[in-house]
């Protein structure tokens, strides 16, 4: 732990007068006087992240904004900050302008529950994942579908999931004669798709199917990971990284040394707070 503890005083050492936006070396400063680690994500992912009127929970501003961002995301943000000497802000994206953000400059780092897949690293790179995410699948209550015990018992399913993630693009064609309507462009859309019964089920991962669940009492989790008859998926699409900028290594070096003093057991813990408190949640 001492070693750890020196790396980290080492990297704050290094980069206090550096910006780390696309790596360009300027300076940026808040008010306190410190730099300024910008972090974009889409404040509408619970529990990852989310919008709130308020400071409660010690939730974060959104830049240009009256609301407030809070979530695992924010959380994790700002426990970087806190140890590396930053200030945080944080900017509100779409999902979809996440990584041309990153790599404009617009932001320093994108923290979203964005997997790390080999296409996103072809644009930006990641750090050590801050999160590992299991695959599960959400249905209504009462649906044909809530017994299911494997992919297989899916056949048939008119399907949807969020655009551009692992669920849409890799889950949902494993399931037998789906029938997968266009992707949602956000999480909670792709949840009212399901509520609304537009389709019968959705996938996602563990994470935000228990925020789900908690938002929606009438939907079912089903989760195959103790079955033989799972979604099959590499470890890098479930693996949960924060993304830089192309060779943007001392702002990777720096987040990778907070990473590596918290443990899969600190990741949970912190998750799970964050589900408890997410707005749907009270």
């Amino acid at each position: 732990m001492m070693k750890r503890l020196a790396l980290v005083m080492t990297v704050m050492i290094t980069l206090s007068c550096m910006l780390f936006a696309g790596g360009s070396g300027e300076s940026t400063t808040g008010e306190s006087g410190r730099p300024v680690l910008r972090v974009a994500m889409e404040c509408g992912y619970a529990p990852y992240n989310w919008t709130q009127t308020t400071d409660a929970n010690g939730a974060v501003p959104i830049s240009g904004s009256n609301d407030y961002a809070y979530g695992y995301d924010v959380m994790m943000a700002k426990y970087i900050c806190e140890q590396l000497g930053y200030d945080l802000e944080i900017v509100k994206l779409d999902w979809d302008s996440l990584v041309p953000a990153v790599q404009s400059g617009t932001v320093d780092c994108v923290i979203a529950g964005q997997s790390i897949t080999s296409e996103r690293l072809q644009m930006v790179d990641f750090t050590d994942p801050y999160y590992y995410a299991s695959i599960i699948c959400l249905v209504n209550s009462g649906s044909p579908y809530a017994d299911a015990q494997g992919v297989q018992d899916l056949r048939g399913a008119t399907v949807t999931s969020q655009m551009n993630t692992i669920w849409y693009d890799v889950c949902l064609p494993q399931i037998p004669d789906a029938n997968i309507l266009p992707a949602q462009d956000s999480a909670p859309a792709m949840l009212v798709a399901l509520n609304s019964g537009r389709v019968d089920l959705v996938c996602t991962d563990m994470p935000t199917g228990q925020a789900a669940l908690v938002a929606y009492p009438n939907m079912v989790l089903l989760d195959f990971s103790a079955s033989d008859d799972d979604f099959v998926v590499s470890d890098e699409e479930i693996n949960i990284g924060i993304s830089v900028a192309k060779g943007n290594t001392e702002l990777l070096d720096a987040i990778n040394s907070v990473l590596d003093t918290l443990t899969v057991d600190d990741f949970t813990r912190m998750m799970n707070e964050a589900i408890a408190v997410q707005p749907l949640a009270q």
